[in-house]
């Protein structure tokens, strides 16, 4: 995605092709990503994830794993909402169009997630305890339970994303 926005003004991250996962800072060292020593590493059991999110356990918490295909994603507090790219022309268009985007969207069915806290969001290929030495976001979050839901939209014609809503709930 070319980037024509403020730079600094949103933070994005990025896969070397598979999936993102959003673990709580609390459990990175037990995340042990394409280098476990077990049949199926931690980044295998992240591909087996069906559809645009779904949860894992890591350690006595669990992991947000954002499934699909790879794109560029940024998390966006005021919507609390993770906004992925998968094609648009510009950074700037692609953050203009995410509030009529989240007011249209076709929602998938939601899941409840336990947030302990701050979580890292980085390729799911590294391990935990080296995912701060490549590219990943900081995402701060009060604890509790929060419902996540997952929508596809085209918000322009050349323009499709993905959007992750994180709702706390009560």
């Amino acid at each position: 995605m070319v980037r024509y926005a403020e730079p600094g003004t949103v933070e994005w991250v990025e896969s070397g092709g598979g999936p993102l996962i959003a673990v709580p800072e609390t459990v990175l060292p037990f995340w042990t990503g394409a280098d476990g020593e077990e049949t199926a590493s931690d980044y295998d059991r992240a591909c087996e994830v069906d559809g645009l999110v779904g949860l894992l356990p890591v350690g006595d918490s669990t992991a947000l794993v954002l499934g699909d295909e790879p794109a560029a994603t940024a998390f966006l507090p005021e919507h609390n909402t993770l906004v992925r790219c998968i094609a648009g022309h510009s950074e700037a268009e692609v953050l203009a169009s995410v509030p009529a985007a989240l007011h249209t969207a076709q929602w998938q069915a939601e899941v409840h997630w336990k947030v302990p806290g701050a979580l890292l969001l980085f390729d799911a290929a590294w391990p935990g305890t080296e995912s701060t030495g490549t590219d990943h976001l900081r995402l701060t979050l009060t604890p509790g339970r929060y419902a996540v839901r997952a929508a596809q939209v085209q918000p322009g014609p050349e323009t499709w994303l993905a959007l992750v809503q994180l709702r706390p709930l009560p």
